[in-house]
């Protein structure tokens, strides 16, 4: 079924266009959660990182899709976190359709978001049409497997509703990630655009002798408690979770394998991992791309995983709200869809410069279809999870904590990829590798400020 906002009717999805009425849903009573987990590891030969790196080969550790569902405040809630780059567009609705008829729900109820590693699937159905039409192209995405993967995570959901536990305290807490996240765009002419960037990896001193720069140096940890029982744990942190990849090696990199050495020490609680605004952060300050590093970063992160969780307070839940605005942005105008389908079929152009104007173009017929992008947010007690679309600047997360109560929220972001990275609107004018990916102009910031004002609104 083509996703149009007709269908997405249809399908008993409650839309509130901004600057309308914000949805929402209160109520505490009978609270339950149910914890799912499904491996959605692509095969070998599978692409990776939509098709311009190595495809895999050899699968070091499982990639999995993670989440809850909350029962009892109102129709169900969903929050799910996926080891892929990203899930984007038509694929993003499938999920959030998928999940909801699973858990019996809408998907206005469903937050799906991606780690964000690379030696992983980057799910645009779109986007792989545009290429599949050139056999010299290598795939995007193998829609089999795409739909399979759904399907899988479809029954771990269905599967764990009857297995839900009560939930009466809720907890958050917080601790300093050490030598890690580090801004990529401090190298920077007179005029304040930026040289270059200090990625993932950076073997540059120059580059790696930078300060840290603008970044949220805590990892966020909000807990759910049956009595004196932990049941799940839901860790939050801004920082691009790549160590090294491109070489055919499957892995959820170091913040999976944290996250999976936190799971093992800590068998009865459910542990699942949410990237944040981390579209202008990133490891290379600390990572040379070396295997050691990876160890490095991974023994850093646990640390902070155990720490976050440290001397926590829960309190009991009295009340759940769950609100959602959407977005419709704009997209760019330069370039145009028709350079951009040119691109695409341009034989001279390699890798990269072919399979990625297809997201673009993506991005650009789904808002002429008028298909929203949703901004969630689900508050308990006094505690907020905030659900971002695309590589949102660490800004955004700044701002969501001035925005919130005690600045007590949790920030996802890698839901819904379409627009791919999501500047400030300060930064368009900086240009760099981030502003050229933006696939919609500043006009976003204003857009999206106001949706999580309004959903993180008491």
């Amino acid at each position: 079924m083509n996703p149009t906002r007709r269908s997405l009717m249809a399908a008993g999805t409650a839309w509130t266009l901004l600057p309308g009425p914000v949805a929402g849903a209160e109520g505490a009573g009978g609270l339950h959660i149910a914890t799912f987990r499904a491996d959605v590891t692509p095969p070998k030969g599978h692409p990776c990182c939509g098709g311009w790196i190595k495809p895999i080969e050899v699968v070091d550790d499982p990639l999995e899709a993670l989440g809850v569902v909350l029962l009892g405040a109102g129709k169900p809630i969903v929050l799910c976190a996926v080891d892929w780059t990203g899930i984007l567009n038509e694929a993003h609705v499938a999920w959030r359709e998928a999940l909801a008829q699973a858990a019996g729900t809408t998907p206005d109820r469903v937050a799906v978001h991606c780690v964000h590693q690379h030696n992983a699937p980057f799910a645009c159905l779109e986007a792989e049409k545009l290429v599949a039409a050139h056999a010299e192209l290598p795939h995007i995405v193998l829609p089999d497997f795409h739909a399979r993967a759904v399907d899988t995570v479809r029954a771990a959901v269905a599967a764990a509703i009857g297995k839900a536990a009560p939930v009466s305290h809720v907890a958050m807490g917080r601790a300093k990630v050490e030598k890690v996240a580090g801004n990529r765009r401090l190298d920077r002419d007179a005029a304040g655009r930026v040289k270059s960037m200090r990625g993932s990896a950076c073997r540059v001193a120059r580059l790696t002798d930078m300060p840290e720069g603008l970044i949220d140096p805590d990892l966020r940890t909000v807990a759910f408690y049956n009595g004196s029982r932990k049941v799940a744990s839901l860790h939050y942190y801004a920082c691009h979770p790549m160590s090294y990849y491109a070489d055919g090696r499957v892995t959820s990199d170091f913040v999976g394998l944290a996250r999976k050495a936190r799971q093992a020490e800590e068998p009865g609680c459910h542990h699942v991992y949410f990237t944040g605004c981390a579209g202008n952060i990133a490891a290379g300050k600390y990572n040379d791309g070396t295997p050691k590093a990876r160890a490095d970063l991974t023994f850093r992160m646990l640390a902070a995983l155990r720490a976050s969780e440290a001397g926590m307070e829960p309190e009991a839940v009295k009340t759940v709200s769950w609100k959602t605005a959407e977005m419709l942005p704009t997209a760019r105008v330069k370039p145009s869809v028709a350079e951009l389908l040119a691109s695409i079929a341009d034989k001279n152009l390699k890798g990269a410069a072919r399979n990625r104007p297809a997201y673009e173009v993506a991005w650009s017929r789904r808002l002429e279809k008028k298909i929203p992008v949703v901004v969630s947010a689900l508050t308990v007690g006094g505690v907020s999870l905030l659900h971002l679309p695309g590589e949102s600047f660490v800004e955004y997360q700044l701002r969501a904590q001035s925005m919130a109560p005690g600045g007590k929220v949790a920030v996802a972001a890698y839901g819904d990829g379409g627009p791919w990275y999501i500047p400030v609107k300060e930064e368009y004018p900086a240009g760099g590798y981030e502003v050229s990916v933006a696939f919609s102009d500043d006009s976003i910031d204003g857009i999206m400020t106001g949706a999580m004002k309004r959903v993180l609104a008491s």
